[in-house]
């Protein structure tokens, strides 16, 4: 059921991100640090620091040579659980970058008011 959910979750973010007017691919790897970099001053109240930490962990979960479910043991479920963790990092970093370069947007819009 879980991997339902993130194999939904992932096709929903990926089909409205190549809609008109949505950030490309570039655009969202370019945004990652500049979102790091806003959540961890409290600039951007979008993501939690723990959300943050949450898939900096998954991140190393996967480039790391350490599995829990080594393939040669576990046969497909040992793919399984990385290839559910893959879907499920790649459809929360569309969705976090795509709400982050909004807010940036949104940002940009507002004038600062200055005294006179």
């Amino acid at each position: 059921m879980k991997r339902r959910r993130a194999l939904f979750a992932l096709a929903r973010v990926f089909h409205g991100s190549r809609r008109p007017g949505a950030p490309g691919l570039g655009a969202r790897l370019a945004a990652i640090p500049r979102l790091v970099r806003a959540t961890l001053r409290g600039e951007y109240g979008g993501l939690s620091r723990a959300r943050l930490v949450l898939l900096a962990l998954g991140l190393g979960y996967l480039v790391s040579p350490v599995d829990l479910a080594p393939e040669a043991l576990f046969a497909v479920f040992g793919l399984a659980d990385d290839a559910i963790l893959a879907v499920w990092l790649a459809g929360s970093v569309l969705d976090e970058t795509e709400r982050f370069l909004a807010w940036e947007t949104s940002r940009r819009r507002l004038v600062p008011l200055q005294s006179v």
